[in-house]
């Protein structure tokens, strides 16, 4: 097999893991969407945007101290498995995920009466859901990111949607009568990511009737790159290190927090602004960017494997045609959504959040670009990431992120909801913006690849 042909075979892995992936996470968004919109019915305001809060805060938290290990054990397993590698040790991405666990117990416990207070009006239930769901994602998320690193992606889909399907049934229990109040409805978020652990039975089952295949595999790729040439890139190839291992996941942590801080920063600046309905409302219109968000993670989770595969087996070609392709894709369907929200998008608001508020059209599609220049920067992100520039894409999301937080406590725009819309999609388009000039310079180390191919 040439290295070409070994290429395009990994390309075409790659789209049909994708296309599994997304329609797992596809009914994921749908799921969570309904969730909320259950939740809307069966709370009253206050309740709901306190359930709002901490959902926002619960997934600022998760996505940025677990995230970072998904995307380390991603990387880093499909990298060391496109070298040859069949093992690989999980105890440094372990060792860095209690640190993060145990930090924010450090400073979660410590702040118990001030967030019961603050942040939840006086709720200690929502309170500890918030402390026992952060801990029980750690789990989730650690084995998402071996799922992914070893391109298991029906149960990683498995794992998100029946994580989301599990929060859903706790509003479900709740309108129908089962059970009442937001602590129902909020402990959904803490119980989902352990049912969804499930599924890691047939993870493991299904990886040892795989090993024979995958060897194979390894073998006739190593085969196409057999030459001096070669054996310069396998030089390339490391253990993953503690201190490498940090690097990596103190980077991501930053991406996160920014993105984070791009999805809720308008909720929180409006609540503490404002009154907790009209942050129920800023969050339901961004969920609009959060559904496809969480629809492309799909994407996104299948193509950093596959990139850092491409970085060391193929190209600077192959690699560039894998993120063109993603691109090109999130551009026609950030359009569509946009064309749509223009013409249906109040009426679909209103069905869903209970004719709670009017939602302009033009504002609800200000958050369909904006979501599409965010997915746009996902997808360079992983690129940057494949290519070892963590860094450097950090420095991008946190200058986006910190534009955004300035102009939502500036006065600039009196109508809130739209102050939110516009700043997001500048934010967005900006971040977008630097990522696409990080994703143009030279890649060292695809050069080094390109010439062993």
């Amino acid at each position: 097999m040439s290295a070409s042909r070994a290429a395009g075979a990994a390309t075409a892995r790659y789209g049909r893991r994708a296309r599994v992936l997304s329609l797992g996470i596809g009914l994921t968004g749908i799921v969570t969407f309904a969730y909320f919109a259950v939740a809307r019915h069966v709370l009253d305001d206050s309740a709901y945007g306190r359930i709002s809060v901490l959902w926002s805060v619960m997934f600022v938290i998760v996505t940025v101290i677990y995230r970072p290990i998904e995307q380390l054990l991603s990387r880093s397993i499909a990298e060391r498995r496109a070298r040859g590698g069949r093992a690989h040790s999980l105890r440094v991405a372990a060792t860095i995920q209690f640190g993060f666990a145990a930090v924010f117990l450090a400073v979660a416990l410590p702040l118990r009466r001030t967030v019961t207070e603050d942040v939840f009006r006086g709720s200690d239930e929502l309170y500890w859901v918030l402390v026992a769901g952060v801990l029980c994602y750690g789990a989730s998320y650690f084995a998402r990111g071996w799922l992914a690193g070893h391109q298991r992606v029906a149960l990683y889909g498995g794992l998100v949607l029946l994580e989301s399907c599990s929060r859903f049934l706790f509003a479900l229990a709740v309108a129908v009568g089962i059970a009442e109040g937001q602590s129902v409805v909020a402990l959904g978020m803490a119980a989902a990511p352990l049912v969804s652990l499930v599924v890691l039975p047939w993870a493991f089952a299904r990886g040892t009737r795989e090993g024979a295949a995958e060897t194979a595999l390894v073998q006739e790729l190593d085969a196409a790159l057999q030459g001096p040439a070669a054996e310069g890139v396998e030089e390339q190839a490391t253990d993953l290190t503690l201190r490498r291992g940090t690097g990596f996941a103190a980077s991501v942590f930053l991406i996160m927090l920014a993105e984070q801080t791009l999805l809720n920063a308008s909720v929180l600046t409006v609540r503490a602004t404002a009154t907790e309905a009209l942050a129920g409302v800023v969050f339901n219109a961004l969920l609009i960017a959060r559904a496809p968000l969480q629809l492309f993670q799909a994407i996104q989770t299948s193509l950093l494997p596959h990139l850092a595969e491409l970085e060391v087996r193929a190209g600077a070609a192959e690699f560039r045609h894998a993120v063109r392709v993603t691109l090109l894709a999130i551009a026609g369907f950030a359009s569509a959504a946009a064309l749509v929200l223009l013409g249906i998008g109040p009426f679909v608001m209103d069905v869903l959040f209970n004719h709670s508020f009017d939602y302009p059209r033009g504002g609800l599609a200000l958050v369909a670009l904006g979501m599409g220049f965010h997915l746009a920067a996902g997808t360079l992100n992983q690129a940057a990431l494949a290519r070892d520039r963590a860094g450097l894409a950090a420095f991008a999301w946190l200058l986006a992120a910190a534009l955004f937080v300035g102009w939502m406590v500036t006065p600039a725009i009196s109508d809130q909801l739209l102050r939110a819309e516009v700043g997001y999609v500048g934010a967005a388009g900006i971040l977008s913006g630097l990522l696409l000039g990080l994703y143009r310079r030279p890649a060292a180390a695809t050069t080094a690849s390109a010439s062993a191919a």
